[in-house]
């Protein structure tokens, strides 16, 4: 039998029962429906060992290279402390501002030294906080690195309380509380030779940056796509830096689109979502990354579907489906 540690509960699963009937046995108050594996109602992590292969099974390779499982087909061969997906929300260091410059006329680039390490991979999202305790969550985007540094770009909405802060009064040598790094968006070094798709408009372009630069430094083989969109070029920030790069690396290809009136020479024409679908049809086999307006998110996921792509390969963070400020 199998000892079990949840919040302030301890609990012994009986062999051959699941964790999920072993906790409502108990009559812990945990979320499920329909104890099949099927809907992932049921998802839960562990803190310190590796979940049996059984219980991650339909689960994303992100979320079992972090040690998500379901309850409902969990069934533990070793002690295990386990927590609810969204209940590594605390405060674990601060990062320290070494710089803050605009990267267009609404994103600016910010970057913390933290001061403790902080484990995180490219992609991933943090939340950050403010003295009054109001936080939103933004995408690193770089890799790991000695220095503890993490980089965010942040665009700067108009009456938003956060990033107005950050703009405004946010200056060189201040600290601010930062989470543990959550997220599956991101890149794993398995199947090297599969396409990655990288669609990405405004400041989304922060995690697929990173996905890029950690992909390209992992020795990806495959084609990389990125495709990069805004309404007119000024908002196509690092434009000159990833055609740059497209032009050093042979497998990544790089796509400004721009769907506004105008569109000058070396940009592309159209909404990149829809450009890059069109580009390639046949998405069976390919990683799709989605990062950017949530309307885009949403529908680019369905059709990159539809034309092939396996649900477990498609990423986009929960956080990019609502607005924020």
């Amino acid at each position: 039998m199998s000892t079990i540690t949840f919040k302030t509960h301890q609990l012994t699963c009986h062999p051959d029962e699941t964790l999920l009937d072993a906790m409502l046995r108990k009559n812990i108050d945990v979320p499920y429906n329909c104890k099949s594996g099927s809907c992932h109602t049921c998802l839960m992590r562990s803190s310190d060992q590796t979940p049996p292969v059984k219980a991650q099974e339909g689960l994303k390779p992100t979320q079992k290279q972090q040690n998500y499982f379901l309850a409902c087909l969990c069934k533990p061969d070793q002690d295990m402390t386990i927590t609810l997906p969204d209940a590594a929300d605390k405060f674990i260091t601060y990062g320290k501002v070494i710089s803050k410059h605009p990267l267009s006329k609404d994103i600016i680039e910010l970057k913390l030294e933290c001061n403790n390490p902080l484990s995180f991979k490219a992609g991933q999202f943090v939340n950050l906080m403010k003295p009054d305790g109001v936080y939103r969550s933004y995408s690193i985007a770089n890799t790991p690195n000695k220095n503890n540094i993490i980089e965010f770009h942040i665009r700067i909405l108009p009456g938003g309380q956060f990033s107005e802060w950050i703009y405004n009064d946010l200056a060189i040598g201040d600290q601010i509380p930062i989470t543990d790094a959550k997220g599956n968006c991101f890149y794993i070094p398995e199947r090297q030779e599969q396409g990655l798709l990288l669609i990405g408009t405004g400041s989304g372009l922060a995690p697929l940056a990173g996905i890029l630069m950690d992909a390209l430094e992992q020795k990806h083989t495959g084609p990389i796509h990125l495709l990069h969109g805004s309404k007119n070029k000024e908002g196509l920030y690092r434009f000159n830096e990833m055609k740059s790069l497209a032009e050093q690396q042979q497998n990544f290809h790089y796509t400004a689109c721009i769907s506004g009136d105008t569109t000058p020479e070396t940009y592309t024409r159209g909404r990149a979502n829809e450009v890059a679908l069109k580009k390639i049809t046949d998405l069976k086999g390919w990683r799709v990354y989605l990062c950017g307006h949530p309307d885009m998110v949403e529908q680019t996921k369905k059709q990159a579907f539809l034309q092939g792509a396996a649900m477990q390969d498609i990423y986009a963070d929960a956080f990019f489906l609502t607005p924020r400020s």
